[in-house]
């Protein structure tokens, strides 16, 4: 059975969130600085009149730092009962995967991505990576009450 994906594009990679983790899209301008947060924690934003962290994919794989762009995204992940925005290159495609093409990383792959790819799948002639989302937005996230 196929599983919906929010495919998005972070740096040349194209990577899928499983559509059930989000919350919604939404164009990315700019975030309110919090101060002595961690480097990719690019602010908080208010989507839907309730203030969420947002965390800069880009500074938290490791890329250099590009200007915001009409591509730019905000993914706004549901985890458990928590909101938290994931600032993309850009996201504009939602496709069927089936969960049974997604495989393990390849070990240098698993090493170097510091757990944050899950999977990879060879998809439509492309290779798309699934996030482990929890993982990249940070332990400490994921126990806050």
């Amino acid at each position: 059975m196929s599983q919906l994906h929010v495919i998005c594009r972070i740096g040349d990679s194209e990577y899928a969130i499983p559509a059930d983790e989000v919350f919604q899209m939404e164009n990315f301008t700019v975030a309110t600085p919090v101060p002595g947060a961690p480097s990719y924690v690019t602010g908080l934003i208010q989507v839907r009149q309730k203030i969420i962290p947002v965390l800069d994919a880009r500074k938290r794989f490791g890329l250099p730092e590009i200007p915001v762009t009409g591509e730019s995204r905000v993914v706004v992940l549901k985890l458990s009962e928590r909101l938290v925005g994931l600032v993309v290159d850009s996201a504009r495609e939602v496709q069927n995967i089936s969960p049974e093409i997604f495989k393990a990383p390849p070990e240098i792959i698993a090493r170097q991505s510091e757990g944050f790819v899950k999977a990879v799948a060879n998809f439509k002639e492309r290779i798309i990576m699934l996030l482990d989302t929890l993982k990249i937005v940070g332990e400490e996230f994921e126990h806050a009450k």
